[in-house]
């Protein structure tokens, strides 16, 4: 491929950012984005220092993920540098761990503290919640009990998020994509 060809291809890379807490799941979402469907990929994966830009062609399209570590010592230098890192994004993700129900309220307020900037520097952009790690095994604890905390949560999404934002929330696993693929 030709320089000249490269560089339409990059210009032309859909950009995602991938934030939350550390221990979230976000890498392993990138994962899953990236078509890997290696158990064993999942099972080694470092904590994200400071952000990583992973780069792909799936689906006809060239993507550029960024999976930005959700160390509490990163997070406030992502946030102040904030309106570098959302331009030309397509698509941002958030990404909660429903299984980490001592740091939903951190998780929250760092959502609350993101959503205030995008409205700030009037982002428009295609947003969505991830509630990660909701397992197939989840729903055979306790059914009831990860319904009310799942129910609650969606509450407190949506009593943080203003009216006019529009956003999406997903139910997630790595384990849908081995479902997906008979593993």
């Amino acid at each position: 491929m030709n320089t000249a060809m490269r560089e339409n291809t990059t210009i032309n890379a859909k950009k995602v950012l991938i934030m939350g807490l550390d221990n979230s799941g976000k890498t392993s979402i990138v994962l899953c984005l990236r078509g890997v469907k290696n158990l064993s990929s999942f099972s080694s994966l470092n904590p994200t220092r400071g952000f990583k830009i992973n780069k792909f062609q799936a689906l006809g399209s060239e993507y550029s993920i960024w999976d930005f570590g959700g160390q509490e010592q990163f997070r406030e230098g992502y946030l102040n540098d904030f309106q570098n890192h959302i331009k030309k994004t397509n698509k941002f993700i958030y990404v909660l761990d429903i299984q980490d129900q001592e740091r939903f309220n951190k998780s929250l307020d760092y959502l609350d503290k993101i959503v205030i900037l995008l409205r700030k520097h009037k982002v428009n952009i295609d947003f969505s919640i991830f509630l990660h790690k909701y397992d197939p095994d989840l729903e055979f604890t306790n059914k009831e009990f990860i319904d009310k905390l799942v129910s609650d949560l969606i509450r407190n999404i949506k009593e943080l998020i203003p009216n006019d934002f529009t956003y999406q929330i997903y139910k997630t696993s790595i384990y849908t994509v081995f479902q997906k693929f008979g593993i």
